[in-house]
């Protein structure tokens, strides 16, 4: 389970959720008042950490969600392949072939540390 729960009302901007399976990033959160016989909603716009799809969802805030667990790594570049690059991960010495980001093209170089996250099985360089 590559993922834990939590309350809609103990969500931030800024943190991670869960949106139709796919994480996502939460970039604003509005609350409604609650009704006569109703109780508070939540609405939560989010962008996907991996295909940067905007999402959004509305639920009361007793309601509970998934988080997926994000897991922010370092690695090694040892080579670039065209539109692919070969990566060894610092801690677990594993190595990985991962798309190349059209924004790091010029600035990743053989032997150059970077930033990858791991989450729900996907992975993705963030930071070169």
């Amino acid at each position: 389970m590559s993922w834990t729960q939590a309350e809609v009302r103990e969500l931030k901007a800024g943190r991670y959720v869960n949106i139709d399976g796919e994480p996502c990033k939460i970039t604003s959160i509005s609350t409604s008042k609650p009704g006569k016989h109703g109780e508070a909603k939540a609405r939560i716009e989010a962008v996907g950490v991996f295909d940067g799809q905007k999402r959004s969802f509305v639920h009361p805030v007793k309601h509970k969600v998934q988080i997926p667990m994000i897991d922010k790594r370092s690695a090694q570049v040892i080579s670039i392949e065209g539109n692919e690059v070969q990566l060894m991960d610092l801690e677990t010495y594993e190595t990985f072939h991962l798309p190349l980001p059209e924004e790091f093209k010029d600035s990743l170089e053989e032997g150059k540390e970077i930033l990858y996250l791991v989450a729900m099985g996907k992975m993705k360089i963030t930071r070169a």
